[in-house]
């Protein structure tokens, strides 16, 4: 794609749309970044948005802006229905996001992993068998690194392994990943899409352009992951959990992942490879979810190439990523884990299935349009107690307070929800951040939450 002398519209001065105009600007278009945000909420983007001389319009949108664009390139966080979009589509005008337009320039072979929970610890986990395979990989995308920033480096990968969200995806257009990932899905970001539906087939635009050559990694017990698997193109790479026995496809391959007390494999079957086996028993990933996370990164390294004997190096090695079921500290046998990654139900969910032991959960931030009364199994089943916080907290208490048999207590700060968890619990009790709600009621993201999280447990600490 040539950008000389185009005019682009970048909507959304963040990361991505920092990446995307010196994209542009280096390759000779005329570039304009529109954000209704104030200069003062974007102080963190003013200064390299200056260093780059960025002609920009902040605090409003101007249809005549969007109109008279020969493309527009929209950042993952802005809504599709917002009216200069519409009037720029119905001119005809390309529209398309960083993830689309970095694809256009990549000649080398992608994975992409997307999915409701858990893409961040595959694409992280996969990058690392991949590179204990000996081969160049880059990781990007949804983590933090815009593809962007791959296509500008010097020197090539041999595989670029990426993160992509729903929003990246609903801006795709010719984006095929050579192996696409699909983890999971359920109900997330429904303040964003009109409908449940809508998100499904946002995530299932990960495969809408792959063909026969191409692979799917598919979670075979989810339903809705099944629903999707049926009528792809793609070569089906399914992994299943069903009575603590997975099972995985590679071509002629058979990968089971048994779970015994002590002891997690993956048994691989085949004409060319006989009981070759990757040992789990070392993986220091708690939880179902991260299993089949674990069944994913190992089915999509070696459907690019990736070696048994690196898939099981990354395995034994990974140790998982902050603010995801991480342990922070123990306070009179009484543990505290931090999950404040889990932002919507069924991150919970999972998380609680984890523990066998009685646990305090703290719950509570934006709520994202989830239903809350998905947790009433899970919350009657594991949870003895739960503080509530944050701008959902009475719609939490109200849905999950007569389920909880210890009822629900209201915090007004994460200091007081540490502290009235402490004193719910007993020894050998959990206490468990996993707030089911975004983090922008109170803080900038889930991971200054989860830092607060833990600052208030290492001062709990020194106080008892």
């Amino acid at each position: 794609m040539d950008l000389a002398n185009r005019h682009i519209v970048i909507v959304g001065l963040g990361v991505s749309g920092i990446a995307v105009a010196r994209f542009a600007k280096n390759r000779g278009a005329s570039v304009i970044v529109t954000d209704i945000a104030s200069e003062k909420e974007l102080a963190p983007f003013m200064p390299i948005a200056r260093s780059l001389n960025l002609a920009m319009e902040l605090e409003q949108h101007h249809i005549e802006t969007f109109v008279n664009a020969d493309m527009i390139v929209l950042s993952p966080g802005v809504p599709h229905d917002l009216l200069p979009i519409q009037q720029a589509k119905e001119k005809g005008i390309p529209v398309i996001g960083e993830f689309e337009l970095a694809s256009k320039y990549i000649q080398e072979p992608i994975v992409a992993i997307t999915g409701t929970n858990g893409k961040t610890t595959t694409t992280k986990l996969l990058g690392e068998m991949l590179d204990r395979s000996g081969l160049k990989v880059f990781v990007g995308g949804n983590i933090g690194n815009p593809l962007l920033e791959y296509v500008e480096q010097k020197e090539s990968a041999a595989i670029v392994v990426a993160e992509v969200s729903s929003f990246q995806l609903d801006t795709i257009d010719t984006f095929k990943p050579n192996v696409g990932v699909l983890l999971n899905i359920s109900a997330d970001h429904l303040d964003r899409y009109s409908n449940f539906e809508a998100y499904v087939r946002s995530k299932a635009r990960i495969f809408e352009n792959q063909k026969e050559s191409d692979a799917a990694v598919l979670n075979g017990s989810d339903r809705l992951v099944r629903s999707i698997g049926k009528n792809l193109k793609a070569r089906k790479l399914p992994f299943y959990y069903q009575n603590n026995h997975h099972v995985g496809i590679k071509e002629g391959a058979v990968i089971s992942l048994g779970q015994a007390k002590n002891h997690q494999h993956i048994t691989i079957h085949s004409n060319e490879s006989h009981n070759l086996r990757i040992d789990f028993s070392m993986v220091n990933l708690p939880g179902r979810h991260n299993i089949e996370n674990a069944a994913a990164a190992s089915l999509a390294a070696l459907a690019v190439g990736g070696t048994l004997e690196g898939v099981q190096s990354a395995l034994n090695d990974f140790k998982g990523l902050s603010h995801r079921l991480e342990f922070v500290n123990k306070i009179d046998n009484v543990r505290f884990f931090d999950d404040s990654k889990a932002t919507n139900v069924d991150a919970v969910a999972r998380a609680l299935e984890t523990f066998d032991q009685p646990v305090v959960l703290i719950m509570g931030g934006r709520d994202k349009g989830g239903t809350f009364e998905a947790l009433e199994k899970h919350v009657r089943l594991h949870t003895k107690k739960l503080i509530v916080m944050g701008e959902a907290k009475e719609e939490i208490k109200s849905v999950l307070g007569d389920v909880c048999r210890g009822g629900a207590r209201t915090a007004s700060s994460m200091d007081e929800a540490v502290l009235l968890a402490y004193q719910e619990a007993v020894p050998g009790d959990v206490v468990l951040l996993s707030p089911a709600c975004s983090s922008f009621d109170m803080y900038n993201s889930y991971a200054e939450r989860g830092n607060d999280f833990c600052q208030a447990v290492d001062k709990l600490k020194k106080q008892v």
